[in-house]
């Protein structure tokens, strides 16, 4: 048994350790409840996890017995901000292996990682109870931030009800698009994205840095993801500023009939004015009418953040299951 890089590609599409990714991939998958929500479909798995990106660096690794990938484990870390910690995410030995502490082995060579790189500050993710929670607990992690999925099952929504919920907002008007963001519009979207360092986080995460090169990346990156999305976006009439936006990810052929609820955020000197309702639902009435076939919207949010959590519940989101943020401070 060995740990061995992968060797990463510094843009998406670049073959770099492809079937050393996919092995990882696979036993990420292998241990996948069927009932746990959508899967990480393999293209997006290679761009989160095995390649760099504008504002980080990533080092994926694989668990290798007998020339087969068995396992692994995935560190971000990031480069424009927050350049104390790192991310870990996905941890995996595969369900035919465990039970030998090779998981164990995977986090003690992160956490060497960890220190190579100067980093102090290590965070994941795991569902609040089960394997995972009991793993991160037992090595030393700690509950940084409790959070939930919640998902609106489309089949079954009261769309009249939902319209009739759309508040009326005077002084704002909305625009919309599908698909990256058009380049005139990237430093509008840079702003309403630094909105979100209001949302709920760990005490010792600092503020993201979404300069428009940043964004530019992420734009551009949309297709080799092979996803595309639904943004809406809320703009003051008086002068136009950019006051508040929402956006849904689909993955582009529609294979399995989720959406993903991704940001919202209204800009603090525009808020009390019902605007993230107005978005969510304008733009949820959207996709509606241009993915029919859509079954279910999936979302996250801090459990803490009572405000969105009570709009996602408005709309008719149910609770779907509960995950934990854990750090170690090393």
């Amino acid at each position: 048994m060995r740990i061995q890089p992968i060797p990463i590609a510094d843009r998406p599409g670049e073959p770099a350790g492809t079937a050393l990714v996919a092995g990882l991939h696979a036993a990420y998958v292998a241990g996948y409840d069927e009932d746990a929500g959508p899967v990480i479909p393999l293209p997006r798995f290679r761009h989160e996890f095995c390649t760099h990106s504008f504002g980080g660096r990533v080092e994926p690794w694989a668990l290798i017995e007998d020339d087969r990938v068995i396992g692994g484990y995935a560190l971000g870390f990031p480069q424009l901000d927050n350049q104390h910690m790192g991310w870990i995410f996905p941890l995996v030995v595969h369900p035919a292996h465990r039970g030998r502490g090779l998981g164990s082995a995977l986090f003690e060579h992160a956490l060497g990682r960890m220190r190579a790189h100067g980093r102090t500050l290590l965070l994941t993710e795991t569902l609040a109870t089960g394997t995972g929670a009991r793993f991160a607990r037992a090595h030393g992690m700690s509950v940084a931030l409790a959070e939930a999925r919640r998902t609106l099952d489309l089949r079954k929504a009261d769309w009249p009800a939902l319209e009739r919920m759309i508040p009326r907002v005077d002084g704002y008007s909305l625009e919309r698009w599908t698909g990256p963001t058009a380049p005139e519009l990237l430093a509008d979207l840079a702003t309403l994205m630094n909105g979100m360092n209001d949302a709920p986080r760990d005490s010792g995460v600092e503020d993201q840095n979404y300069s428009l090169e940043r964004m530019r990346s992420r734009e551009e990156n949309m297709p080799d993801l092979r996803q595309t999305c639904y943004t809406m976006i809320a703009r003051r009439d008086s002068d136009g500023a950019p006051a508040g936006f929402t956006r849904v990810f689909l993955d582009s052929d529609r294979a399995d009939g989720w959406g993903h609820q991704s940001d919202t955020a209204v800009l603090r000197p525009h808020r009390g004015h019902r605007l993230g309702l107005l978005l969510k639902l304008a733009n949820l009435l959207w996709l509606r009418e241009h993915e029919p076939h859509l079954e279910r919207i999936i979302t996250w949010n801090a459990t803490s953040n009572s405000h969105m959590v009570a709009i996602n519940e408005a709309m008719g989101f149910e609770l779907f299951d509960e995950w934990s943020e854990w750090r170690l401070t090393l």
